[in-house]
């Protein structure tokens, strides 16, 4: 059973602080929810467990079953269980599909072992049929032309596919249709296990009536000001933030910057870039 467990995390980018002081703890078998207005720092802390290197970690921890993950690179992390589906995920023309899948999943194997090429078209076309996409798949390239709602679909395609013990997934119903939201759904809810922790990155209550969550957190001002079950959602859907900004004296501050600088995927999976 996995622990990641976060610790008055202080992160900034290009000098401007998102991160204020973020506590957060998931184990196996646990499924948190964050919520909060736009701009509050829930895309950031995703990116900051991952190691994007845009972000500068300036104070506190997180660690996975007490190992630190702050001084790991981004493939480290991925490969020690940590998992992030993307709310924009990335176009790579070239690379197909079950390439790219097939080499996630040897890279996390000792180098001498690889996984049986029947194994994989085993699995990987099992999960393609539970998640309703194209039998082409596998010879499209990476996200290539895919829609929004494609992209979505790829995201949990890899998560089943590499079994993480930590799943991050960063808005992963926007753009989704309610079917899409509803297949989505129920292949996380398939997945989850005493073995696997989740986090869910959301804007809409939609996404936990078909994946249940144990506690549900409210961001604001790059830290989690407020934690509850699954009614503090549903108050929140009904009244929006301002009770709780009320409640909690808070005032109304956006935290993350307006630039948004995408990065090439290769930049972000090296220990070089994540050390910038």
């Amino acid at each position: 059973m996995a622990t990641l467990k976060i610790e008055d995390l202080h992160a900034q980018a290009e000098g401007h602080e998102i991160l204020k002081g973020v506590n957060l703890e998931i184990k196996g078998g646990e499924t948190h929810a964050i919520m909060g207005p736009n701009g509050t720092g829930k895309s950031t802390l995703a990116s900051v467990i991952m190691g994007h290197p845009r972000y500068r970690v300036t104070q506190g921890t997180i660690t996975l079953d007490g190992e630190d993950v702050l001084s790991m690179s981004t493939d480290e992390r991925a490969r020690a269980g940590l998992f992030l589906a993307m709310q924009s995920p990335a176009e790579v023309p070239g690379v197909t599909n079950s390439d790219f899948i097939k080499s996630a999943m040897n890279a996390r194997l000792p180098e001498e072992n690889n996984i049986s090429l029947f194994k994989f078209i085993r699995e990987y076309d099992k999960a393609v049929a539970a998640l309703k996409m194209r039998e082409d798949l596998p010879h499209r390239y990476l996200n290539d032309g895919f829609s929004g709602g494609e992209k979505k679909r790829n995201e949990i395609l890899q998560m089943r596919m590499l079994k993480p013990t930590v799943a991050i997934l960063d808005e992963i119903d926007s753009g989704l249709d309610i079917d899409a939201l509803k297949v989505v759904g129920e292949n996380v809810t398939e997945m989850k296990s005493d073995d696997l922790g989740l986090l869910l990155i959301t804007h809409y209550q939609r996404l936990l009536d078909y994946i249940s969550a144990d506690t549900v957190h409210v961001m604001m001002q790059g830290r989690i000001v407020k934690s509850g079950d699954t009614d503090l959602m549903k108050k929140i859907d009904e009244k929006g933030y301002d009770w709780i900004k009320e409640e909690l004296g808070i005032e109304d501050e956006r935290v993350v910057p307006e630039k948004d600088e995408r990065i090439l995927l290769e930049d972000c999976a090296t220990k070089e870039a994540f050390e910038k």
